[in-house]
């Protein structure tokens, strides 16, 4: 079964840690990638730039209106995600609360199953 592995953050709380903490953090993501890279559990990761860079698109009217971002307003962002295959929805919250974010006050981990999946070479059900 696959799931996401999806990581918020809150900029304030990113920006009280001490380097220290940051480099934990950086440790303790290179520790998970080699774990789940050795289970065979990893399908991939990614770390999205900060939310201020974001750029929201909706189309109205068939016209595309383009705002700066976040979609929405909050304290806490989508940071990045791990993609995993994994036995079971409990090996996923196990796998999840080995990432160091879950750790740390203010940031999470979201586990959420995978119903759908495509990739570049994958044929498109239907198709």
């Amino acid at each position: 079964m696959k799931y996401l592995l999806a990581m918020y953050l809150n900029p304030d709380v990113m920006a009280s840690l001490s380097q220290q903490d940051m480099d934990a953090i950086m440790s303790g993501h290179q520790d998970f990638i080699r774990t789940i890279r050795e289970s065979g559990e990893m399908i991939g990761t990614q770390a999205l730039a900060p939310v201020a860079d974001s750029t929201v698109v909706r189309v109205r009217g068939g016209l595309p209106a383009v705002t700066d971002g976040p979609f929405l307003e909050s304290k806490e962002f989508l940071a990045g995600y791990y993609l995993v295959d994994c036995a079971s929805k409990e090996r996923a919250v196990e796998l999840a609360a080995m990432i160091p974010d879950a750790a740390i006050d203010g940031l999470a981990v979201e586990v959420r199953e995978i119903v759908f999946f495509a990739d570049a070479e994958s044929e498109i059900p239907g198709s």
